[in-house]
């Protein structure tokens, strides 16, 4: 691209509306230039501006005294484990990228949050991911899916978990866990959510802030090229049949580059007073680390770009202000030690230059082979982007959609193994053994063993569980309670495990919000996590919001993915789901309440998404995993898991799975529900643990002085797993979970 004059055309190609380039010409008293253009377009979009969205997060409760770095204010939050000790933690999404190269879209998405971690001063430590797609098997789709739109999604499918894992892997960074779910309002439009936790000690905290006048700004990684260019304003608009012309828009990754940029930038972190700020160079490259350091701290800066390295021939200033290329970091080194930093990064191969200066004009000054290439003011660049408060409207058929549906058939075993066999809760393997999950040898419990990740940190000792959730079906109907579930079940798991949160990080996937139903949805899907966190005494650490996932104006549903990170008690072992012997006492644990209403059941034998979930019940969510906690530490129970996609049924035999050993059962006594609702519906803030007979007495005594309600189901032992009249041999439960995954990725016939 060349300066040629910004035309209406040019404008409206940058994402930016008619009345936003009038502001920026009011804010310049003239009109940009085309870098310029391309710098507002970029920190203004919603990817990096949250101009639709930031209303709603502010209502998110971010305040614990354990918080070291609040949300919004780094690149990552920081919550102290003791000892000293700390963890930065992070959700993000490459959602539109890996739509159109998934391989590279969803590496580079690793590779971009494992840097918003170390750029805190933090050794990331662990992976995480969470993934949303359409259909890749047609006994899941419900309406048949065109063969060909079934192909992309095994296509789109298989390179992110590629991707995935070459990243994690070739860093050497383990991918401890993670979901996957399935639907066609996914179809094109995949989601891609990566997260990263690292440990550092409190005093090992950096900031991203561009302070001290005089002070060289310092340029380290791999060079710029003109991949990724204009990325963040490619995330914030919807994806149509062009889309695929914005190949330019998806960055390329290297995971070798980046394990040498982040021992360099640690090495010269942790050396006192060397640097005084360092930012990644992720969603808009250069610009958005340049112009957001400088605001951090209310400076200006001069950027000198010639001295900018690069890898391909003739870049312009607009291309070297918005590449998106990977493995790139912005320091901002003390004075008199830029040569330390730079010797620093020799020894680790790396390409390194001081670019520029920290001023106290408060702008940005950036020249071009002698020229003035742009010159903004910084402030309003970052801060003065337009707040919109969109319309907002209920779905027209809002109270169809809630009607619950009855089935006159009785439920049979074959509904039993066809849940069992479903892709999104038969045993995810497939995706799992590509990804090295014990790599620095910290993994304490392996994928599949419990209802969370959970990881040694060997600098004090402490374990820590993660687990990630959203059951977008729940969003059709009533995206409050999709987003106030999405907490509660990532709490509840951490709770099967023994441990109480910390905090958690969002990553808000959802549709166009220009559309006011998606825009209602929006605010609602909000709303319940706010709510459903400030509850459960779970504050937002971090996040990220994503809209614009829609492909030919057609909006996902809403979701509103949520990680929680929770430690564990010093000396607590954690609980694994699965039945460990013989004639032990089943017990369920919480208000059970199912529904068919948004059900896996009700998807699968419907094809379409019908009915509303159980009513959310944050203090029966909150007391369930006070009592689960509170046993996990006195060493009470067995085994543990939570009730949640598929029921009763399908959680009693996922907790026979993992050693072979049935159950013989009964379904508690729940007025006015019916046989396929107790077997079958979901209901939350319900965990279903093990416990030997003789502490049964015992449990029964807590529960009843945190009323909580504790109905005893049955005995653990044989070789079928049986439930209200239904046996199903355990062997056969577990061929259906063991190889339905697999089956439906390969294209197989059940």
């Amino acid at each position: 691209m060349t300066e040629n004059r910004v035309t209406p055309e040019t404008v409206a190609k940058h994402g930016l509306s008619p009345e936003e380039y009038q502001r920026i010409i009011k804010i310049l008293g003239r009109e940009p230039n085309l870098t310029e253009l391309g710098i507002f377009s970029v920190m203004w979009s919603e990817h990096c501006s949250y101009k639709n969205s930031r209303p709603e997060l502010k209502k998110f409760p971010r305040e614990a005294p354990f918080i070291l770095v609040k949300a919004v204010e780094e690149n990552a939050g920081i919550v102290d484990i003791g000892d000293g000790w700390a963890i930065a933690f992070k959700i993000e999404s490459h959602n539109h990228p890996s739509a159109i190269e998934p391989f590279q879209g969803a590496a580079t998405g690793v590779g971009g949050i494992i840097r918003d971690i170390f750029t805190m001063g933090a050794r990331p430590i662990f992976g995480f991911n969470s993934l949303r797609f359409g259909p890749i098997d047609q006994s899941q789709a419900g309406t048949p899916v065109p063969p060909d739109i079934l192909q992309r999604n095994r296509q789109l499918f298989a390179g992110v978990v590629a991707g995935i894992a070459h990243y994690g892997n070739c860093i050497g960074i383990p991918t401890v866990g993670g979901e996957v779910y399935f639907d066609a309002s996914y179809n094109g439009n995949p989601l891609v959510n990566a997260l990263c936790a690292g440990v550092l000690r409190h005093d090992q905290i950096k900031r991203g802030k561009a302070t001290g006048v005089g002070n060289p700004v310092v340029y380290v990684g791999a060079a710029t090229g003109r991949d990724g260019l204009a990325g963040a304003a490619f995330a914030s608009r919807e994806l149509t049949k062009e889309s695929h012309e914005d190949r330019p828009a998806v960055q390329v990754g290297d995971p070798f580059m980046e394990k040498l940029l982040l021992e360099a930038c640690l090495a010269v972190v942790r050396q006192n007073g060397w640097v005084v700020g360092i930012q990644d160079m992720g969603a808009a490259g250069l610009t958005s680390s340049s112009f957001e350091m400088a605001s951090r701290a209310g400076a200006g800066m001069e950027m000198n770009l010639d001295a900018v390295p690069q890898r391909a021939a003739n870049l312009t200033p607009y291309e070297m202000m918005l590449s998106e290329s990977q493995e790139r970091m912005l320091l901002v080194a003390k004075k008199g030690h830029e040569l330390d930093v730079l010797l620093v990064c020799k020894k680790w191969g790396l390409e390194a230059a001081v670019v520029g200066t920290v001023t106290d004009s408060g702008r940005m000054v950036a020249t071009f082979k002698g020229e003035v290439a742009l010159d903004l003011p910084i402030a309003a660049v970052v801060d003065d982007c337009p707040r919109y408060d969109r319309p907002r409207r209920e779905p027209a058929d809002l109270a169809e959609r809630r009607l619950i549906p009855y089935f006159d058939d009785a439920p049979t075993t074959q509904d039993w193994l066809a849940l069992m066999a479903h892709p999104e809760i038969a045993s995810k393997r497939w995706i799992w053994q590509q990804y090295d999950h014990s790599v620095r040898t910290n993994t304490a419990v392996l994928p599949g063993q419990a209802d969370a990740a959970v990881l040694r940190v060997k600098e004090n000792n402490a374990l820590l569980a993660m687990s990630a959730d959203c059951t977008e079906r729940y969003g059709y109907a009533d995206p409050y309670a999709c987003g106030a579930y999405a907490v509660a079940e990532s709490v509840r798991n951490l709770a099967c495990v023994g441990a109480a949160p910390l905090g958690l990080t969002d990553c808000l996937n959802m549709g166009n919000p220009e559309i006011p139903e998606v825009m209602w949805a929006i605010r609602e899907a909000m709303r319940g996590v706010g709510e459903a966190a400030k509850a459960l005494d779970c504050p937002v650490v971090s996040g990220n919001v994503s809209l614009y996932n829609s492909t030919n104006d057609e909006s996902i549903l809403p979701t509103p993915m949520i990680a929680a990170v929770g430690r564990l008690p010093d000396g607590v072992q954690p609980v694994m789901l699965g039945f460990n012997e013989a004639g032990a006492a089943v017990l369920l644990l919480g208000k059970f309440d199912p529904s068919l209403g948004a059900s896996r059941f009700t998807h699968t034998r419907l094809g379409k998404h019908a009915g509303a979930p159980s009513p959310v019940d944050l203090h029966a969510e909150r007391a369930v995993g006070a009592l689960v906690r509170g046993l996990v530490a006195e060493g009470a129970i067995l085994s543990a898991h939570d009730l949640s996609d598929g029921g009763l049924a399908v959680a009693l035999a996922e907790c026979a799975l993992p050693n072979l050993i049935g159950a013989d059962c009964v379904l508690p006594a729940v007025p006015g529900k019916r046989l396929d609702e107790l077997l079958f519906g979901e209901s939350g803030a319900s965990i279903l643990v093990s416990v030997r007979p003789d502490r049964v007495t015992e449990i029964q005594a807590k529960a009843r002085a945190l009323q909580v309600p504790c109905m005893t189901l049955g005995t653990t032992g044989g070789q079928e797993v049986a439930l209200a009249g239904l046996a199903v041999p355990v062997q056969q439960l577990n061929d259906a979970w063991q190889h339905g995954f697999e089956r439906a990725v390969l294209g197989q016939q059940h």
